[in-house]
């Protein structure tokens, strides 16, 4: 679930997969083309870094005479190579050995790239890779450790790279060739130093728990002592004797590990630890440095989350002062916007608190100048500052919380400036010196455009319009996702999209299969293209489905009292508005109400299990992935942002938990969960399987081993789709 349970809206996070049904004809739309030759796919741009001078960017480019990956420039205004920086097919480590080149960073100064290859996954987030540093001057590729390791980062002046091993936290001098440990205690689920613990990787959504100074001369770190902290087990399968896969995990109300900020001056290789008093049991969610080096910012969250103050930290004595203090009768949602401007002298801050998102501006000792935007709309992305210009760039729903568009507005709120003209969802990323960006333009219905424009909005040219791909969709005459919007029983407005069938008879009554996510925060209904998912739901109005997603209470973009009503009840609101909505659908001249059915994973789990049950008399089916079944199993910070603890509120965990209903099943229910699931515990499934059990209802499950959350990897996506292909086929 990641800072939200909002485990990344479905349609990001999983690509729909079925082998189980059989092929059609070549010239339709199938299973096969959709999920295995890609056929369908869109076109993106590979990714790339912008360089110093704003002019040129570096990208990854695949040498097919070769067969080696270069590191090349080009020119953003014509797109031409303008030189290749190295040649992979000569970068080879001392045993002669070639290095492929999976990732890379370049110094502050452009002189030297770290490079990253031979990357093996930890958890969701966080790897180790092997790092060498490769120097232009030299044309020299040195090694930055003997083994994998994790976080290696330049230090800002280039000379030094930072890096975590067994729990560890290094640095290594490039002039020198010397290697020094800063921390000697770290231990596997016990103490880690410079990197996050899984709860935090995962709800505050970072992995790297250590920054440099701006003057390179310190740096600061988190130390994470789990000693307290349960351990959960996994079984993995494979061998004769499974083996146990064992971490740290915190659960609601649990105790959490214990937090410490410490700054090390690699002079004088002293560490001084932050003073936090008396405090006990918070989070320091994020760690940042002023842009002059003036001071570290400690950002202090209570347990409840409810009460956040970023602290300036003199890294000398590791005395605190208050910047500024954020409260809410809700909880404060964490982010990356704190942004102070090039001279140090201001920052940007984000806030809720006149119950929609905006920006505000302060001076550097905290005090607030003026209120940057304003309006019933919530701003969605601070994109980029332009120090120089006082200007913002940022990404917000003012026109529609479906859709995504780029403004540009003054430091004092002055001069606010739309530069995206077309409708729908824009990802925007600017080059160095903000003088150009690239916009990533879809809707529901339509691939990305993906277009390059001068900082006032200005096209220079295509990157890439998906023109063959959309010629393929146009020759498949597909039904266009239409948007609607129907009020629930609490005389709430809730926003939708639907896709009938491409035969539609309005004299005729159709199933429908609605897509549900609904935790807090996130979005399904988006006018964004939804990829192979958008022609799955297609597949199936193909063969007769309505397809539904509907954004119920609690969802985002729509102010601070829409996204936080659900607050103390997860799934009590969200469950009756997707229930709400079924009753409406049904009341519709071309739905059949016999024939409701409603899938969902993660949070879209936990609610369609909810609303086969609680709803059992408007759904005839439901499939369960991956879903939470009682949130006393989930992780505390997540957990205990929307419900506090089970030992306050623990009615709402349980009176709000599908096990709780099981006896009220009346339709076809399918569970399906991955046995390793880090995230979402194999645990939540088997419980509810148990309650089913106890109740005398019959079910479907299936069981993926050693697979995580995201049920992946060889043919298992491949597998579960086909499951609940098949599932919805018979059964709805």
């Amino acid at each position: 679930m990641h800072s939200k349970l909002f485990l990344f809206p479905l349609f990001v996070l999983i690509l729909f997969s079925s082998f189980g049904v059989k092929a059609q004809n070549s010239d339709t739309l199938s299973l096969e083309k959709i999920w295995n030759s890609r056929e369908y796919a869109a076109k993106g741009i590979p990714g790339f870094a912008s360089m110093n001078n704003g002019k040129s960017y570096t990208m990854l480019d695949f040498n097919k005479e070769t067969k080696s990956t270069d590191l090349v420039q080009y020119s953003y205004e014509n797109g031409k190579m303008e030189k290749v920086l190295i040649d992979g097919s000569n970068l080879k480590n001392k045993k002669g050995d070639k290095i492929s080149i999976e990732s890379y960073n370049f110094s502050s100064d452009e002189n030297k790239v770290l490079i990253q290859t031979n990357q093996e996954s930890i958890y969701r987030h966080s790897f180790i890779a092997e790092f060498y540093v490769y120097d232009f001057a030299a044309k020299s590729l040195t090694p930055v450790a003997t083994s994998k390791i994790m976080h290696a980062t330049f230090s800002p002046d280039g000379k030094k790279v930072a890096y975590l091993m067994e729990n560890n936290l290094w640095y290594f001098n490039i002039e020198t060739s010397k290697t020094t440990q800063i921390t000697i205690d770290g231990e596997r689920n016990k103490i880690i130093n410079g990197s996050c613990d899984w709860v935090y990787e995962e709800e505050f959504a970072f992995t790297r728990a250590y920054q440099w100074s701006p003057n390179s001369d310190i740096i600061g770190y988190y130390h994470f002592d789990e000693s307290n902290v349960h351990e959960f087990s996994m079984t993995m399968y494979g061998e004769l004797y499974p083996s146990e896969y064992r971490y740290k995990y915190p659960k609601a109300g649990e105790a959490n590990s214990e937090v410490s900020v410490l700054f090390y001056n690699l002079a004088t290789s002293k560490t001084v630890s932050f003073d936090f008093g008396n405090a006990k049991d918070f989070y320091v969610p994020r760690l940042k440095w002023s842009t002059q080096n003036q001071f570290a910012l400690v950002y202090f969250l209570n347990r409840l989350q409810n009460d956040l103050t970023v602290y300036k930290a003199d890294v000398n004595s590791g005395k605190g002062s208050m910047l500024l203090n954020e409260k809410n009768k809700y909880y404060v949602d964490i982010n990356d916007d704190l942004t102070f401007t090039a001279d140090g002298k201001t920052f940007i801050w984000s806030s809720e608190r006149d119950g929609f998102k905006h920006l505000y501006l302060y001076n550097e000792s905290g005090k607030l100048i003026n209120q940057i935007t304003k309006g019933a709309w919530d701003v969605d992305d601070l994109v980029s500052v332009d120090s120089k210009k006082k200007v913002i760039y940022y990404t917000s729903a003012e026109i529609s919380p479906m859709e995504r568009h780029l403004y540009s507005i003054s430091f004092d709120g002055r001069n606010k400036t739309k530069l995206t003209a077309k409708s729908g969802f824009h990802y925007i990323t600017f080059n160095a010196d903000n003088s150009l960006y690239i916009d990533n333009c879809s809707d529901i219905n339509t691939p990305a455009l993906i277009t390059l424009h001068h900082s006032n909005g200005k096209q220079v040219r295509e990157l890439e319009n998906n023109n063959e791909l959309n010629k393929k969709l146009e020759d498949l005459k597909l039904t266009k996702a239409v948007f609607f919007t129907f009020t629930n029983t609490s005389g709430t407005q809730l926003n939708g999209w639907m896709i009938k069938p491409s035969a539609f008879d309005g004299s005729k009554k159709y199933p429908v299969l609605m897509f549900v996510y609904g935790g807090p925060g996130s979005q399904t209904v988006v006018d964004r293209w939804g990829g192979s998912n958008y022609l799955w739901y297609q597949y199936l109005s193909k063969k007769g489905y309505i397809v539904v997603s509907i954004d119920n209470r609690g969802t985002g973009f729509r102010g601070e009292d829409f996204k936080k009503c659900t607050y103390l009840e997860l799934g009590k609101r969200e469950t009756e508005d997707q229930i709400d909505a079924a009753a409406y659908l049904g009341s519709l001249p071309y739905i059949d109400p016999t024939r409701i059915g409603i899938f969902g994973w993660s949070y879209g789990g936990y609610m369609s299990s909810l609303c086969i049950t609680k709803g059992s008399d408007k759904f005839k089916t439901a499939v369960a992935v991956a879903p939470v079944t009682n949130w006393r199993y989930y992780d505390n910070i997540y957990t205990e942002r929307y419900m506090r603890t089970p030992q306050e509120n623990g009615k709402n965990y349980d009176i709000n938990s599908p096990i709780m209903h099981t006896d009220k099943l009346k339709g076809r229910y399918l569970i399906v969960h991955g046995t390793a699931d880090d995230n979402v515990h194999f645990q939540n499934s088997v419980e509810m399987v148990n309650a089913l059990i106890k109740a005398g209802k019959n079910f479907d499950s299936e069981y993926y081993p050693n697979k995580n959350h995201g049920i992946g990897g060889g043919n298992t996506r491949l597998h579960v789709f086909s499951r609940i292909t098949d599932f919805i086929l018979h059964n709805l």
